[in-house]
């Protein structure tokens, strides 16, 4: 397939041995790249007995066709692996200019088995790949470490973990570009169990384009639609102008998702933050949106530094309004310290509204009062150095959870909430319940979506839907799933294709996609792409015990939020267990997953058998 190299590279860290993993050219056609095509391969290379520390589970490194093209959004990449939080595999994606390289390096991806003894990092260089040794950067933080491997290698892009990942913290997530993260999973500590300091790439070829002139014509004609007054102002105050709106409407998730609504909301806010302590603003490979954050200011006698970015929407909220937080300063100082340690800020923010809550109930003995900036800092600090309070969460925060039987972790099949409520974004809360990646934000449908009376026609969503009911909500959750679960297989960013509306893109995503690959996909095969990428994914979760039982919310949505304008709309679990049947047999699923019949409606015949039933 053209805009593919066809192959991955095959890293065994245990034998320290390096060789070329062919791509079959069926999976191209059927799964196109990105989380589709490193799901397939997964299925077919990771050991069912596989663990998330464990020698036998395998990282993958996976770039779609779009990488390594500068076209608009095409500045990410996907990494998957078993996750420690929930011992089955997720996915995670990051921007800046990582996958860009690494979609200029002869391969579509790399997987990395096995373990190294002593640390290594793994180099990628003009298309020649080596493991060196890397004792004098373990130990050192993320800053360290890609300033000590950008002099070593002029030119290359660095994806490494710190300390957090080192100590196998649950929550430790991989740093590229020094402010960029693959989240949630827990991929850092992965990376720690398999002695994988950073994976370093730099690439000097340019893909075969099926054909180049069309590309690039409709490429810059695709970029020019990002030039919108809309954009702009999305551009000047980033994904942090949505903490205030999201206030007002009731749904910032606020002191551990028992409230809605934020007294200091404005004072953490995106334009707050672009009055007072932006310092820039940064971008990813290709995109003039230039939407990712740059901050200085100082907190407590620390500096905040432009170069570890700045807090995005999720980090405003997580380590703001979830903890009862309206210190703007101390919230880019712990935002800084993740990216520095190593450490995923959503989860950061989870454990610690966890621990307040804990500590408010007297449930653990040390005072942690809501909304105490020096705590933030300080939990933060603990968490990732495996020290104090903070380390007792350190292995999950279910599992603290359970050890002093609190009943609030605010996590799914382990992994903590993203900060969108569920209460007033139903739709989204079933993506949540039965999700096999554990709470995820970012493939799902957000109710506010479908307001509009048209909201997606050629997905088949046809009218508007409240965002405070259930009520036929399976059809439009799964439409929506494919659909980004298709713009993960080419990876590219959400901010960029735009599914409802007028400004509807996937008419131009699909032509790119056949200009530069050849691949014709109608409407109706981006959404088979999208949904046998999302079917590789519960496969790899149904073979090792996700069924439709453990499917489900926190106990805490089943109560109404008390103030603001989405209060008095619980999820009503009995719904929910409805919802979530009929949302299975909208996907052909029985409650193990797929079935045969599926399986055969998306061409994946050759996954048949994957699953144990009974």
């Amino acid at each position: 397939m053209n805009a593919s190299y066809g192959k991955y590279l095959d890293v065994n860290l245990s034998a320290g041995t390096i060789k070329d993993y062919e791509l079959p050219q069926d999976w191209q056609t059927r799964f196109v790249g990105g989380k589709g095509m490193a799901a397939r391969i997964l299925l077919e290379e990771l050991p069912q007995q596989a663990t998330a520390l464990g020698p036998e589970n395998i990282l993958v490194f996976a770039t779609g066709p779009f990488q390594g093209t500068m076209i608009v959004g095409g500045g990410r990449h996907a990494v998957l692996s078993i996750s420690p939080k929930t011992g089955r595999v997720a996915d995670a994606y990051s921007g800046g200019y990582f996958g860009h390289e690494l979609g200029r390096s002869g391969y579509d991806g790399i997987l990395v088995r096995g373990a190294s003894e002593a640390p290594v990092i793994l180099a990628l260089i003009d298309g020649i790949a080596s493991l060196q040794p890397a004792d004098d950067l373990w130990g050192t933080g993320t800053s360290t470490t890609e300033e000590s491997l950008k002099s070593r290698f002029p030119g290359a892009r660095v994806s490494s973990i710190g300390i957090a990942g080192e100590r196998l913290v649950a929550q430790a997530c991989i740093i590229n570009d020094r402010s960029r993260a693959a989240g949630r999973p827990g991929f850092g500590a992965v990376m720690g169990a398999k002695k994988l300091k950073a994976v370093v790439v730099r690439g000097n070829l340019s893909k075969t384009l099926a054909d180049p002139t069309r590309f690039a014509h409709e490429r810059a004609e695709y970029a020019k639609t990002f030039l919108s007054d809309g954009y702009k102002r999305f551009g000047q105050y980033g994904t942090g102008g949505g903490v205030t709106a999201l206030s007002e409407m009731g749904i910032l998730p606020t002191k551990n998702f028992q409230e809605g609504v934020f007294e200091h909301a404005d004072s953490i806010g995106g334009v707050r933050l672009h009055d007072t302590i932006l310092s820039g603003r940064e971008t990813c490979a290709g995109c003039p949106i230039r939407c990712k954050r740059a901050v200085a200011t100082t907190f407590d006698g620390h500096q905040v530094l432009p170069e570890f970015g700045g807090p995005e929407y999720e980090t405003l909220a997580a380590l703001g309004s979830l903890c009862m937080n309206g210190d703007l300063d101390s919230i880019a100082l712990a935002n800084q310290l993740c990216n520095e340690y190593g450490l995923d800020t959503i989860s950061v923010g989870v454990v610690i509204a966890f621990l307040m809550e804990a500590s408010e109930k007297g449930l653990i003995d040390e005072p942690i009062a809501w909304g105490d900036p020096q705590a933030v800092i300080r939990l933060t600090r603990e968490l990732a150095h495996r020290e104090g309070r903070a380390a007792t969460a350190a292995d999950g925060l279910d599992v603290l959870a359970r050890d002093i039987q609190a009943d609030f972790s605010m996590t799914i099949k382990g992994v903590e909430l993203p900060m969108h409520e569920p209460r007033g974004k139903q739709g989204l809360g079933l993506s949540y319940a039965t999700t096999p990646r554990g709470a995820n934000h970012m493939e799902g449908l957000h109710d506010t979506m479908l307001a509009s009376e048209q909201p997606a026609r050629e997905i088949g969503v046809l009218h508007a839907y409240d965002r405070f009911s259930l009520h036929d909500k399976a059809q439009p959750v799964k439409a929506f799933e494919d659909l980004r679960s298709f713009d993960n297989s080419l990876v590219v960013c959400c901010f960029t294709s735009r599914a409802t509306g007028e400004t509807y893109s996937y008419p131009a995503i699909r032509s790119l996609l056949e200009a530069a690959s050849g691949l014709r996909v109608n409407s109706d095969e981006m959404i088979r792409v999208g949904e046998r990428a999302y079917a590789a994914m519960r496969l790899l979760s149904g073979r090792v015990g996700h069924t439709m039982d453990e499917d489900g919310l926190p106990p805490r949505f089943a109560e109404a939020l008390p103030t603001g304008a989405s209060s008095g709309h619980p999820v009503e679990p009995s719904v929910m267990r409805a919802a979530i049947a009929e949302y299975y047999e909208a996907r052909g699923y029985d409650r193990y997953g797929p079935t045969d019949d599926t399986l055969r409606r998306l061409a994946m015949e050759d996954c048949i058998g994957q699953l144990q039933r009974g």
